[in-house]
C-alpha cells in the first residue's frame, strides 16, 4: 500500500513507517482476490505434536481456542540479504512524489519490518560502483535496531548526496557478494538497474553466480514508468541529464516516444527471459504504485521456500 507520503514523512522513526505501510498492506490483503494468502508472523506457530507444552502460550488460547507454541529467537525459518542499489540514479524522481531511493528504503525497512516478525535473519548490503556495507544476516532485536539505523542516514543523506555521480556496478557487487555468502540464503536485489542496458551480459552472469551458489534470488527492478519506460512528457524539448555521467541530451519526447517504448520494451522483455533461464524472480516496481506488488512479490517468493 502506498499510504499518502505526506502522513509517512510526518511518522517518524522508520520502523514506525515501515509497520504503517506492513499493517495497511495487511489490511489490504485480506480485502483483496488474494483474500486466503497465507500471513502467518512467527511470534507464534501452530502446536505440533510433540512440542513441549511449557511454550505454549495461554492467552492466545484463551482467545482462539487453539494451541500455538511461543517462538524463539533461535528459530529462525530463513536468512535473507536485502541488496540496496544506492548510486546516483536512484535518486530520480520527476512524477512521483518520493526518488526511487526513498520509495526503496521505505520498501526495504518494510520488508526489514516483516522479517523480524516471521523471526527470519535479515541483513543488508548497499552499493553503488562497489559494496558500501554489508551488514550479515541476524535476527535480534539490536541487529534489527541497526538496520534501520543505516536505511535512516540514508534517507537523511539523500537531498545532500543527490548531486554526486556515483554510478551503479549491480554485475561487480552482485559477484562479490555470491563469493561473500557462506550459507544458503535468500538474495533480494533492489536496484533500478540503471547502467545494465549495456552490461546486460554481466549482471546475468552474476545472477547465475548467486544461483550457482544455491542461493535464491528475487530481483527488484524499481523505476518511474510514467517517466522512464513510457516517456509520458508534455510536448516540448526537454533536457535530459544522465545522473551518474553528467552528461546531456536536448531531445522533444513526442518525436522519439513510439520507437524508444519499443526498444524498451524488447529490452525488458530480453531481461525477463533470461532471468527466467537462470531461475531468478523478477518484478518491476513502479514508484508511483503501491508497495503491494513488491511485497507481494516476497511474500510469494517466501511460500515456495517454506
Amino acid at each position: 500500500m502506498l499510504l499518502d507520503p505526506d502522513l509517512l514523512t510526518q511518522l517518524a522513526p522508520l520502523d514506525l513507517k515501515a509497520r504503517t505501510i506492513v499493517e495497511g498492506f495487511i489490511a489490504g490483503l485480506h480485502r483483496s482476490p488474494y483474500h486466503g494468502f497465507s500471513v502467518e508472523f512467527a511470534e507464534h506457530r501452530p502446536y505440533n505434536q510433540g512440542d513441549d507444552f511449557k511454550h505454549i502460550d495461554w492467552k492466545v488460547y484463551g482467545k482462539t481456542e487453539r494451541f500455538y507454541v511461543k517462538r524463539y529467537e533461535a528459530e529462525t525459518n530463513l536468512r535473507a540479504h536485502i541488496v540496496l542499489d544506492v548510486s546516483s540514479s536512484m535518486y530520480f524522481k520527476h512524477f512521483a512524489e518520493w526518488s526511487k531511493l526513498r520509495y526503496s528504503i521505505h520498501y526495504v525497512a518494510a520488508l526489514i519490518h516483516m522479517m523480524h516478525r516471521q523471526r527470519d535473519a535479515t541483513g543488508l548490503v548497499t552499493f553503488d560502483e562497489d559494496i558500501i556495507q554489508n551488514f550479515p544476516a541476524r535476527s535480534s532485536y539490536s541487529h534489527v535496531r541497526l538496520l534501520f539505523s543505516e536505511l535512516e542516514k540514508l534517507l537523511n543523506g539523500e537531498q545532500k548526496k543527490s548531486k554526486q555521480q556515483r554510478a551503479s556496478a549491480s554485475a561487480k557487487a552482485l559477484h562479490k557478494l555470491a563469493e561473500t555468502l557462506k550459507r544458503r540464503s535468500l538474495v533480494i536485489i533492489v536496484s533500478d538497474l540503471f547502467e545494465n542496458v549495456q552490461g546486460h551480459e554481466d549482471l546475468i552472469s552474476s545472477l547465475r553466480h548467486l544461483k550457482h551458489q544455491k542461493h535464491e534470488v528475487l530481483l527488484l527492478n524499481v523505476l518511474e514508468k510514467k517517466s522512464e519506460r513510457e516517456l509520458d512528457f508534455p510536448d516540448g524539448k526537454f533536457l535530459f541529464e544522465d545522473m551518474e555521467t553528467g552528461s546531456e541530451l536536448e531531445v522533444i519526447p513526442a518525436q522519439v516516444k513510439e520507437d524508444y517504448k519499443k526498444k524498451v520494451a524488447e529490452y525488458t522483455q530480453k531481461f525477463k527471459i533470461a532471468c527466467s533461464e537462470a531461475g531468478v524472480d523478477f518484478e518491476e516496481i513502479d514508484t508511483q504504485s503501491p508497495f503491494d506488488l513488491a511485497l507481494l512479490a516476497y511474500l510469494n517468493k517466501r511460500k515456495r521456500l517454506s
